[in-house]
């Protein structure tokens, strides 16, 4: 294969990888995220067309330049004015339309369409808080608490309030609607209305330190009969363990240095500086959707955490083989 078409295979290709996969704001799973998804065609289209004209131009005023050379001349005048119609008209006056266009287009039917409304105006508010490196999820008038997951009706709209409990964070879900910052001190709102049922993947998009990459989360949209099912699951405070292995870690968690960090409801556990487990044997993944919740990775999560996603706030537990059996065991039954 020659050089030139090598070339172009290559450059296709750095120009694919960052499409489709799990978070691909071109696939819009909301009329939010269509909206702004028609607006990057009109853009893209628009940045196209003036790339023809400027090619266009380039390629006229080469000839021009060739056939004046090839007649010994040509006229100065003329092609003096010639130069001031096209810097007025496509330097000046076609910018100036193409951008008033554009913001015409961003501000009517993609900027108001995204903002979140009123908090009277949804059935549902959520409140997303900001961790290094993981999204403590709430849902207001319930004692529903859980981490990286947020789940919501399908076809519901729901406000969510975003929150930081330390720096900047940016809450971003490009299948449903663009970002949102979480700032110290404020509380920013965007709305959320998935057409489908489904998982849709979000991330953290505002550099927050070492583990920025490894803060993501799921917005699972549920049938609204099992969204209501879910949420007075996760409202119930844990249930005693039922084994004795499940006793043996129970008692552990809240005697050492767990219940110092983890709150578990129903329990004497009510730390605040990790996560809420009463319930993370319903979650799909661990540390933030870094690893996926099973007992292996939830083992090798407790034994060695800094391994896992180092800079993370957990310390690595000196347990022996027997307390880390049965800490997994009791925390894989908290359903």
């Amino acid at each position: 294969m020659r050089a030139g078409p090598c070339a172009a295979a290559a450059t296709a290709v750095l120009l694919l990888a960052g499409c489709g996969g799990s978070q691909n704001a071109l696939a819009p799973k909301s009329h939010q995220a269509a909206d702004i998804a028609s607006l990057f065609w009109w853009m893209m289209g628009a940045a196209w067309i003036g790339l023809a004209v400027v090619v266009a131009l380039l390629v006229v005023a080469w000839k021009r330049r060739a056939r004046g050379a090839a007649a010994g001349g040509h006229d100065s005048k003329a092609g003096e004015r010639a130069g001031w119609y096209v810097v007025v008209g496509a330097g000046i006056a076609l910018p100036i339309a193409v951008i008033a266009a554009l913001f015409v287009i961003s501000d009517i039917f993609v900027i108001r369409t995204t903002q979140a409304p009123a908090a009277s105006a949804t059935r549902l508010t959520v409140q997303v808080v900001g961790h290094q490196w993981w999204w403590e999820i709430r849902y207001p008038g319930t004692r529903a608490v859980t981490a990286n997951e947020l789940h919501i009706p399908v076809r519901t709209p729901v406000r969510v309030d975003v929150q930081t409990a330390d720096v900047i964070h940016s809450f971003w879900v490009p299948a449903l609607n663009r970002k949102v910052d979480a700032i110290p001190g404020r509380t920013n709102a965007i709305e959320l209305e998935a057409d489908a049922v489904g998982s849709y993947r979000g991330q953290c998009a505002e550099f927050c330190g070492l583990q920025h990459a490894h803060m993501a989360m799921e917005v699972i949209a549920d049938p609204p009969a099992r969204f209501r099912a879910w949420l007075a699951g996760q409202e119930r405070p844990a249930q005693p363990p039922a084994t004795a292995g499940a006793r043996r870690g129970a008692d552990l968690f809240t005697s050492g240095a767990c219940q110092s960090c983890h709150t578990i409801r129903g329990t004497s556990a009510a730390g605040t500086t990790g996560p809420d487990l009463t319930h993370v044997a319903t979650r799909r993944t661990l540390a933030a959707n870094t690893i996926p919740n099973d007992p292996p990775h939830l083992r090798s999560w407790i034994t060695d955490s800094q391994e896992v996603k180092p800079g993370n706030d957990m310390p690595n537990l000196d347990l022996s083989d027997a307390q880390l059996d049965a800490l997994v065991t009791y925390l894989d039954n908290l359903r």
